[in-house]
């Protein structure tokens, strides 16, 4: 989705040690690689957070599943001519192991999608999606996966969060919070299956078929429960546009191209910062206000984030301060 630390090689010659020390030049393009990974997740954080705006704007326009049917499969079609040679190369068990985690992103971006639609705060709506970074470790139980003490500090926490949420005078645990929390819990599972799929699948083809399926299910979704009509005006088609081709493809590109040039634990804490951003352009966008209990709430799940991936955090904060 190591930080290189430089060691010195050791030679014993005529009983003395002599110490050769690792060029100047590897330590500083070693250094230079993990700034272009950091900067390529930050900006795939930002797109991801614009990616809300650009949809809750396109929604003006579109019925919600029908957007997300055209998104998806205009998405997954590019990043499939792109990736064709790693598709072709897939074997039959590792195009059902794609489908399967696609399945899941599927039904997850069904729930989020009618929650973008119906929610007055988008902001605490991005904080409570983030909770699936918090249910990954819980759910890897189930897959006989230890899970450390981090994990379990970081649940009372994000039940701390809840509570100041639903505390809120202004909050309402209503439809489009229930889809949130709906779409965080699928976005766990499907983070934990394709983690596992990831090790054995190549990340493009991996993501063109999960995109593809994707698509697919909100367009199932969508004949069911919508009509399509094309006759939106030219702004709308650019919010459209902006998703597909900004908050999707290219977020996809540059993420899986930052997570290919960085340790895993430089990925898992730059992209927690996706739901700060979110809140951040919302307030800015739709000049959207969270009271006093509404930021302690959402502080409090981000902190449960760090918390739960302190291992990582640690990793990453060595890596930076050497």
């Amino acid at each position: 989705m190591l930080c290189c630390t430089s060691i010195c090689s050791k030679q014993i010659c005529c009983s003395q040690t002599q110490v050769s020390p690792v060029p100047i030049s590897t330590t500083a393009t070693h250094s230079s690689t993990h700034l272009k990974a950091d900067l390529l997740l930050l900006a795939a954080t930002v797109v991801a957070a614009a990616g809300w705006i650009f949809s809750r704007e396109a929604l003006a326009g579109f019925p919600p599943l029908m957007f997300m049917a055209l998104r998806f499969t205009g998405a997954g079609l590019l990043l499939s001519v792109i990736g064709r040679t790693g598709l072709r190369r897939l074997t039959a068990q590792q195009w059902r192991q794609s489908a399967y985690v696609g399945v899941l992103f599927g039904i997850a971006m069904v729930f989020w999608i009618m929650g973008l639609k119906m929610t007055q705060h988008i902001g605490v709506g991005a904080f409570l999606c983030s909770l699936g970074l918090v249910l990954v470790p819980l759910i890897t139980l189930f897959f006989g996966e230890r899970s450390s003490l981090s994990v379990y500090l970081a649940i009372p926490i994000a039940i701390a969060g809840l509570a100041c949420l639903s505390l809120d005078s202004h909050f309402n645990l209503g439809p489009a919070e229930l889809c949130f929390l709906m779409a965080a819990l699928f976005l766990a599972l499907m983070f934990v299956l394709n983690s596992h799929a990831a090790a054995k699948i190549p990340a493009l083809p991996l993501t063109a078929i999960q995109l593809l399926v994707t698509g697919l299910i909100t367009a199932i979704c969508s004949t069911v429960a919508e009509d399509w009509q094309f006759s939106q005006p030219l702004n709308i088609w650019g919010w459209f546009f902006a998703s597909l081709l900004i908050a999707t493809s290219l977020r996809f590109l540059i993420q899986t191209r930052g997570q290919g040039m960085a340790p895993p634990s430089h990925s898992a804490i730059i992209m927690t910062l996706e739901p700060v951003w979110t809140a951040l352009l919302a307030s800015v966008w739709f000049a959207e206000r969270m009271t006093t209990m509404q930021l302690a709430g959402c502080g409090l799940i981000f902190a449960a984030m760090l918390v739960n991936r302190w291992p990582s955090l640690q990793l990453w904060l060595k890596s930076v301060l050497k």
